[in-house]
């Protein structure tokens, strides 16, 4: 192989690289950071260490956390992990979701019935 070959090959190679590993992780980071900005007081929150608790008091760079009645913790605002959907919200998108999946379900048996009457022997 020649010289502009092997360089063209060890481009491509770290282009990959990036490809596959710094734009992914910058993503992550991007959707941390915008998860962050977009916190409330009264989310409910999943913390790096894998406590649920409730946002209590939001300062510049830590979150006032309740763990449970009267118990009370600050966190650095990036050990929070997670931020739990509403359950109104998911009780909303469950209900949508059991009604598209009722009517095929309706259908199907509408359509067997047709279907077994069809194959009686008369």
């Amino acid at each position: 192989m020649s010289g502009g070959a092997i360089f063209i090959l060890v481009i491509l190679v770290l282009f990959l690289i990036w490809l596959m590993i710094v734009r992914p992780q910058r993503r992550r980071q991007l959707h941390q950071q915008t998860m962050i900005d977009h916190l409330r007081i009264g989310d409910e929150v999943l913390t790096a260490g894998g406590f649920f608790a409730t946002v209590v008091r939001i300062d510049e760079d830590e979150v006032t956390v309740e763990l449970s009645p009267g118990s009370e913790a600050r966190l650095a605002k990036r050990a929070i992990a997670a931020v739990m959907p509403d359950e109104d919200e998911t009780d909303a998108d469950e209900s949508d979701a059991d009604e598209t999946d009722e009517a095929p379900a309706e259908a199907d048996a509408d359509t067997d019935a047709a279907e077994s009457v069809a194959q009686r022997p008369s």
